[in-house]
């Protein structure tokens, strides 16, 4: 780590460090949504309900992606960055090289199992007579082939802001997201290749390759610099580092796959209102994932001040960061979620204009924009605990988050108010757990000596 980061880490106001590290990240979690947008947008320039529902019907297999980039992303990391404020090098390299090549394998072992089961697979997410034979030929490209670069571009990415470097890690994400923004025209549409929902897929592989390719060449230009290394001779089996890793990988990842199996219950729940809810879902998600996407960039992007912080036990820096983080974004979320309340029909007919689809839309999507405020609480008490080792408290944190209150709510509110109150479970989870929230990051603040 060069001077310019530990200075951002050590000695920069704590304003201007969140700002630092938050900002570039914000933005590329921003430019990976306009991308993810961009397969439904151009998707449903065709105006076919088919193939823009096949977009849908395979976000959770997307989803499932973020199980592996946490395991080894958010727990490589957590420990990259903590090893830092302890100034042990040698745990870094350590961790670095184990999230890295479990990231590989774990890629390469997703594109064989979505190879070998595919059409059940793609009927476990939803897909009925009309709809599987797209979805398997956007998945075919974007999960058998896809797997493994969109993993590890990820994974680089949360490994290079271990060490402060905000910017680069998203130039990195953004390039490959701008990249598929280009091809996703020339592969979609008629005047193109004409090849729907199978030409976004194949413009996400692309896009992920290119990126990863933006990462080694990174780390290769500041070998000098950087405490980051993807060489063998650091892979290590040694306690330390296989536990410190999974204990906050495994839980960051049991979350990401109940958040894919509550979106499958969810996208069941609305095939059951035809091809326009699900179509209507879709998109409402896509404009979902902008709020979440803000979040998750902005507590995501923080965590490494967090933890090292914490690991250089520096109280006042540590406390100061986690208020001053919360002030600058629960307000911005909070005037994201009126607006897309307001304007819910336009947001949707940005992506297709049918009647049936839009009325679905506006009201899936007014359901999801009440989370905003309380989520952005919830994912910013995750990412402490992430960012200082408490792996079990974000596991409660998950399985209370799905389990126990969202999934029971959809499948409640679905049978009570049907498609008009299956989103308003994420709501109900949401706000909840956000007052847990608020009481578990005071309670870490005050016993922090003990905890240490």
């Amino acid at each position: 780590m060069d001077n310019k980061n530990r200075k951002l880490f050590e000695e920069m106001p704590i304003p201007e460090a969140i700002r630092t590290l938050m900002i570039p990240t914000i933005l590329g979690a921003l430019v990976m949504v306009l991308y993810s947008l961009a397969d439904t947008l151009f998707v449903g320039m065709m105006n076919d309900r088919i193939q823009n529902a096949a977009v849908a019907l395979a976000a959770p297999a997307l989803l499932a992606f973020n199980a592996v980039n946490n395991l080894f992303g958010v727990g490589a990391s957590s420990m990259m960055s903590r090893a830092l404020g302890r100034g042990d090098t040698k745990t870094v390299r350590q961790s670095a090289s184990f999230g890295f090549y479990g990231a590989v394998i774990s890629g390469v072992l997703l594109s064989i199992l979505c190879f070998l089961f595919m059409n059940p697979f793609v009927t476990l997410l939803g897909g009925t007579a009309d709809t599987t034979e797209a979805t398997a030929a956007y998945m075919r490209w974007a999960v058998v082939g896809g797997a493994v670069p969109s993993i590890l571009n990820v994974v680089m990415g949360y490994m290079v802001r271990s060490e402060g470097a905000a910017f680069h890690a998203s130039i990195g994400t953004m390039s490959g997201c701008i990249l598929n923004m280009i091809l996703d025209p020339i592969f979609i549409l008629p005047w193109g290749f004409g090849m729907g929902a199978e030409g976004a897929g194949l413009a996400t592989f692309l896009s992920n390759c290119f990126a990863c390719g933006y990462f080694f060449v990174l780390l290769k230009v500041k070998k000098d610099k950087t405490n980051i290394s993807l060489h063998p001779k650091y892979f290590s089996l040694r306690k330390e580092i296989v536990f410190g890793i999974l204990e906050v990988g495994i839980p960051a990842s049991i979350q990401n796959l109940l958040n894919v199996t509550g979106m499958t219950i969810l996208n069941n729940c609305v095939a059951a209102y035809g091809s326009s809810a699900v179509a209507a879902i879709g998109i409402a998600q896509k404009i979902y994932n902008v709020p979440i996407q803000v979040s998750i960039g902005g507590t995501q992007g923080v965590m490494p001040l967090v933890g090292y912080t914490y690991a250089s036990k520096n109280k006042e820096r540590f406390e100061k960061t986690i208020w001053t983080e919360a002030k600058m974004l629960v307000p911005c979320m909070a005037v994201i979620m009126i607006l897309c309340w307001v304007f819910a029909p336009q947001l949707i007919a940005l992506f297709m204009k049918n009647e049936e689809v839009i009325a679905y839309g506006a009201m899936f999507l007014r359901g999801f924009s009440l989370c905003m405020p309380f989520m952005l609480v919830d994912f910013l008490a995750v990412g402490v605990f992430q960012s200082v080792g408490m792996g079990k408290t974000s596991l409660i944190f998950a399985i209370l988050r799905k389990i126990v209150f969202e999934i029971p709510a959809i499948l409640i509110l679905n049978k009570l108010f049907h498609a008009a109150g299956i989103t308003y479970a994420g709501f109900v989870s949401e706000f909840i757990l956000a007052i847990c929230s608020v009481y578990l990051l005071k309670r870490i603040v005050n016993n922090f000596e003990a905890e240490n």
